[in-house]
C-alpha cells in the first residue's frame, strides 16, 4: 500500500522529529518506507537549499526555486517510491509553498497554487500532518545565531504562515490532521500513529 504522508508547520514545531519517528515506526513493523525532506532529497534540491535559506532573493524567485526542487523530487524519488508500494514520509511538501510564499510573502495565491500543482505532477498527500504551534514558542526553540533567512523574518511573518496553514487545513479537513505541537513529543507521536494506523 503506497501513501504520501507530509509534515507541515512553522519553524520549531517539531515536524522533522515527528517525521523521523513515524518513519522509524513504519520500518520497525516491516513496511517499506522512505523519509525525505524539502528542499532536498535529490541533487538539485540539495544544491538549491543553501540558496533558498541564505541568499537574498525575491519571493517570486523563491516560488520557482522551491518548485524546481519539488519537481525533481517528485520525478526522481516520490513517484517511483509510490509506484513500488512505499509509504513516503516527507518533511514539508507543496503546502509549505502555499503557506510561506502565498500567505507569508503575499504572492498571488492562484499563481502559487498553479505553479505548485504543476511541480507536484498530480502527486497529492494522502495525509498532511500540521503541527500547530504559537510562533513565539517555535522561534524560541531556535538558536539565535543559527537562524536561516526564513526564521529571521520574525513573528509577524511566521504568524501569516501559521494562519495560512490553518486556513488550508480548514479547507480540506479530510486530508489534514492538526495537532497541538505544545503537547509532549510522545503524545504527538501517539496521535500521529493512531491516524496513520487507521489509513493502513
Amino acid at each position: 500500500m503506497s501513501l504520501l504522508i507530509t509534515f507541515e508547520g512553522v519553524e520549531g514545531c517539531g515536524k522533522s522529529l515527528q517525521a523521523g519517528k513515524l518513519y522509524e515506526r513504519l520500518t520497525e513493523i516491516g513496511l517499506p518506507a522512505k523519509l525525505i525532506h524539502e528542499p532536498g532529497g535529490v541533487k538539485l534540491g540539495e544544491e538549491l537549499a543553501p540558496i533558498l535559506k541564505e541568499s537574498n532573493i525575491l519571493p517570486l524567485t523563491e516560488l520557482f526555486l522551491f518548485n524546481a526542487s519539488r519537481s525533481q523530487l517528485v520525478y526522481e524519488v516520490i513517484s517511483p517510491m509510490l509506484e513500488k508500494g512505499y509509504i513516503v514520509t516527507c518533511d514539508r511538501f507543496a503546502d509549505s509553498t502555499v503557506a510561506y510564499q502565498g500567505y507569508g510573502r503575499g504572492l498571488d495565491l492562484n499563481l502559487v497554487k498553479t505553479v505548485t500543482e504543476a511541480a507536484s505532477q498530480g502527486v497529492k498527500p494522502a495525509l498532511t500532518i500540521l503541527l500547530d504551534l504559537p510562533v513565539e514558542i517555535g522561534l524560541s526553540r531556535k538558536e539565535q545565531d543559527q537562524l536561516d533567512r526564513f526564521e529571521r523574518e520574525g513573528a509577524e511573518f511566521m504568524q501569516k504562515v501559521r494562519e495560512g496553514y490553518l486556513k488550508l487545513a480548514r479547507e480540506d479537513p479530510e486530508r489534514w490532521l492538526v495537532i497541538d505541537a505544545t503537547l509532549s513529543k510522545e503524545e504527538i507521536a501517539r496521535r500521529i500513529w493512531q491516524k496513520v494506523a487507521a489509513l493502513l
